[in-house]
């Protein structure tokens, strides 16, 4: 007997974590403030919501034995919402250092966990996307330096100013941007099982029934 389909997969976990990427991409977008107090609380809800579907998948959307990749992945989703929430916490440096440790250790767990079940699961391939897109945020966030300041004027506007961490939010931006068009994309698309299924079922349709009888 096969067991009961369930009622929350994989499926829903990637759409859930694609809708809380893109309300953080908007929140970033259309903010014109994009100092380390904004980027902290957008940041801090992401990691937080995604936290909590991460533990909702870990028990309903997976076997136990495949379970520690998303717990995993929501502790580290936790503590960078706790550290988020840290008033006296909200400073430059401290955006640059937090988001920089949750993308390397948030990418590397995920990229692992997609590496190490590519064979056996179909959705392997998202985790190992995903995980390659919080190293390269890592990377990017890295490379700028957090005392980046760059003035420049703009005809109408005035004199305005580049900062690193003006740079930063918008490339957390850029970041959960991509990571919902992904997800939301994976999350839409049929599952190799469901085709395979479907193809089985055709082919079982319009295979000839055998007939007996005396030539």
């Amino acid at each position: 007997m096969s067991a009961p389909d369930r009622t929350f997969t994989v499926r829903h976990v990637q759409l859930l974590r694609a809708l809380f990427a893109a309300a953080a991409a908007l929140m970033i977008t259309f903010s014109s403030d994009h100092s380390a107090a904004v980027g902290f609380a957008v940041f801090g809800g992401f990691v937080a919501a995604s936290g909590f579907v991460l533990i909702l998948g870990a028990w309903q959307s997976v076997p136990a034995g495949s379970r520690w990749p998303f717990i995993l992945l929501a502790v580290i989703d936790l503590l960078a919402a706790i550290t988020s929430g840290i008033p006296t916490w909200r400073t430059d440096g401290i955006f640059f250092i937090v988001v920089i440790i949750w993308a390397a250790a948030s990418g590397l767990v995920e990229l692992i966990a997609g590496l190490r079940a590519r064979r056996t699961d179909p959705t392997a391939k998202d985790a190992i996307t995903v995980g390659a897109l919080g190293l390269v945020l890592a990377v990017v966030l890295l490379i700028i330096p957090a005392d980046y300041s760059l003035q420049y004027s703009v005809e109408g506007a005035g004199a305005l100013t580049l900062s690193g961490i003006i740079l930063a939010v918008g490339m957390v931006g850029g970041y959960t941007a991509i990571v919902a068009v992904f997800l939301a994309i994976a999350g839409f698309s049929p599952r190799r099982e469901a085709v395979q299924k479907d193809a089985e079922t055709v082919d079982a349709a319009s295979a000839p029934v055998e007939t007996g009888g005396a030539a």
